[in-house]
Parts: structure tokens; C-alpha cells; sequence
């Protein structure tokens, strides 16, 4: 996968992380690896230029200390107020990246958020974009392929 790709959700999620939750988001590296399964699952299907399927994973402890920043609320549990609040982020990030990927040419629409409690995508491996921020980590899993139409 281009590496362009990659980045233009890196660049979404540090923008939308920073701007509504004015929280510091950095990457480690990206590798190749099975989906990961972490808490709080939010996917969004790519069709376009580019199909594909993202998964973000968020640990119990982040999704709530976000949840919290947005809200106000002090919250113990994942229920369905702290996922919707989750896949409203998600939404935001992935409709950014749409916007970045524009620069390379490639016009994609998304789906509506999904919460699922075992993420898959279509292919059996995808790449991990681990993202480090101020109250915890994220799991960006991305499956994406170029169509030849």
C-alpha cells in the first residue's frame, strides 16, 4: 500500500484529534499484520478510486477519556452513547482523509460508521498505523486497494 494513503489518515487523525479534542497524536510505524481487536471497534468502508475497509480500534480507557473531553461526562463503561461519540470521531477522520487522498488523485466516498465487535476486513492482512496520544493509544487498521476501472 502507497504510503500516501497511509498518511492521509495519519494527517486526518492528528488534525481532528488535535482541533476537537486538543490532544497530541504521533505515529509509530506502520507494518503489515492481522487485524487487531482492542475494546472499542469503529469500521468504515472506502468505495471510489479506492475500496477497502478501516478499523479503529480504541482501548476501553482512551474511547472513555475521549468521550470525556468531548462531553464533560465522567464515564465506566462502553455503552452505546460513548460508541456513537466514537464512530461521530471516526466519521470526521475518515471524511478528512477522503479530503487528503483528493490530492493524489484519488476520489473515494465512505460508508456510515460501523461498531462491530470482531473487526475483519476483506483481505487477511492490512496495515497497523499505531498512533500515540496524550491519553492513550489507537489502532488505525488499513485495507485499501487501487481499482483498475
Amino acid at each position: 500500500m502507497k504510503a500516501e494513503y497511509v498518511n492521509s489518515f495519519y494527517q486526518a487523525a492528528q488534525d481532528v484529534f488535535k482541533i476537537m479534542l486538543d490532544v497530541g497524536t504521533q505515529k509509530d510505524d506502520v507494518f503489515t499484520h492481522e487485524i487487531t481487536d482492542d475494546g472499542a471497534n469503529i469500521t468504515i468502508k472506502l468505495k471510489g478510486d479506492l475500496t477497502g475497509t478501516i478499523v479503529f480500534s480504541f482501548p476501553k480507557e482512551t474511547a472513555l477519556e475521549m468521550v470525556k473531553i468531548m462531553s464533560g461526562m465522567e464515564m465506566d463503561k462502553l455503552d452505546s452513547f460513548i460508541l456513537s461519540a466514537l464512530s461521530e470521531i471516526v466519521n470526521i477522520i475518515c471524511g478528512n482523509a477522503a479530503t487528503h487522498l483528493q490530492k493524489y488523485n484519488k476520489s473515494v466516498d465512505i460508508t456510515p460508521p460501523e461498531v462491530v465487535e470482531k473487526p475483519s476486513t476483506e483481505a487477511d492482512k492490512c496495515e497497523l498505523l499505531p498512533l500515540k496520544t496524550d491519553i492513550g493509544a489507537v489502532k488505525l487498521n488499513i485495507q485499501l486497494e487501487e481499482n483498475q476501472e
